[in-house]
């Protein structure tokens, strides 16, 4: 490349490109924050509310997310990993931040120890790890232990919980701040057993607490995430962990309908071209759509590779303008057709919401997953990378 192009490329702005020229995600830490105070009004006035932010705040930014949830009441928040706990920490978060996930080598447990967050604690090698690291720089490592009441994933066997804490308390450098168990079937009960399985859990906890010694009692006890929180106040102790409920979304089907919460998330793009075509014409990839009659169609510029799952070919509809257009053919990697043959007013560069709200219309994540056999939590975590996040 010559010296006479160095120097047009170097004069050209990347802060002069549209983040909304192509495809992007709109969010509303408005919307987030309203959503954390309705929850923390169905809790009681010592127990408090952690916002799960893992996943890049399911997809809506996850220190866009952080900040809302504190402001609207949140007092800790719940990631998967070290680096997304590393992550809040650089933007200057400075509440408990919970790793959910196991770290299971001195490295990451050294960088969470000096980073002040807290790990979650399975086994006992987990807690020997902590407390060699912690007695090395002589600090006080704060640890929460998880308890497998029937998710059967992470988590130590209920059988082995007290043999943990025995071995804990021997250790001087660790101290045991929360313990914690996860419901398994809180968003909808299956097998025709309503309520069987949570209630079993709740069984599990409250008798594993009821063996601690008086100087446990301090403890941060929680087990509820969003579908616990709002189905069951029994559920509840000390804390709950509040992840899809935060984003606006119902955490199952009967749901209290005069609980308001507020979408935070819409995904738009542009129709980058339109076009006629006569009937029988077939439409992208496989040709599994065929026209029957003349029809218009606008490519809109956003595909799987954003995280429009490909299953769903076929088998939604888009918003413009408050009115739906059917998507038609096969998703492909970075486009989709809608077929607009009803509304000759389209033109190149209008835009489609695809999830949210659009003058009085909206499609949510439930149709989405309902379509492709999925659930909203995948839905949300789906958009990728190069579709920007424009805080409204």
């Amino acid at each position: 490349m010559n010296a006479a192009c160095l120097v047009k490329y170097k004069s050209f702005s990347l802060d002069s490109i549209d983040p909304r020229q192509r495809a992007w995600v709109e969010v509303f830490p408005s919307a987030i924050r309203d959503n954390t105070q309705v929850v923390k009004s169905l809790l009681a006035e010592n127990c408090l509310l952690m916002a799960v932010v893992k996943a890049d705040g399911y997809g809506h930014g996850a220190g866009t997310v952080a900040e809302a949830a504190l402001e609207g009441g949140a007092a800790n928040l719940g990631v998967a990993t070290l680096q997304e706990a590393l992550d809040l920490r650089k933007l200057g978060i400075s509440c408990p931040i919970l790793i959910l996930g196991n770290l299971v080598n001195l490295k990451d447990l050294d960088a969470c120890l000096n980073w002040d967050l807290i790990p979650t604690i399975s086994s006992s090698r987990e807690a020997l790890l902590c407390q060699k690291i912690a007695e090395s720089y002589e600090k006080k490592f704060n640890i929460h232990i998880k308890v497998d009441t029937g998710m059967t994933r992470l988590g130590c066997d209920i059988s082995s919980l007290k043999s943990l804490i025995n071995l804990i308390d021997t250790l001087e450098n660790i101290e045991l701040v929360g313990i914690y168990s996860h419901l398994a079937l809180a968003d909808g009960e299956r097998h025709g057993q309503p309520e069987i399985i949570t209630s079993l859990q709740k069984k599990r906890f409250n008798s594993l607490l009821s063996n601690f010694k008086p100087a446990r009692q301090n403890l941060c006890r929680h087990l509820a995430n969003s579908a616990g929180t709002f189905r069951d106040k029994a559920l509840h102790f000390d804390m709950v962990r509040v992840g899809l409920a935060l984003y606006g979304y119902k955490p199952f089907e009967d749901f209290a309908d005069n609980c308001s919460l507020k979408p935070a998330l819409a995904v738009r793009a542009r129709i980058t071209l339109i076009r006629d075509v006569p009937s029988h014409t077939g439409v992208s990839y496989g040709h599994d759509f065929i026209t029957k009659r003349p029809t218009r169609l606008a490519v809109v510029g956003i595909g799987y590779a954003d995280g429009i799952n490909r299953a769903l070919s076929g088998k939604i509809s888009v918003l413009i303008n408050g009115y739906f257009y059917p998507q038609v053919g096969s998703i492909t990697m970075d486009q989709l057709v809608i077929d607009i043959t009803e509304n000759n007013d389209i033109r190149i560069g209008d835009v489609v919401t695809l999830l949210g709200e659009d003058k009085g219309s909206s499609i949510t994540p439930y149709e989405w997953s309902q379509a492709c056999g999925s659930i909203p939590w995948e839905i949300l975590c789906s958009f990728k990378y190069r579709l920007p996040r424009v805080v409204i």
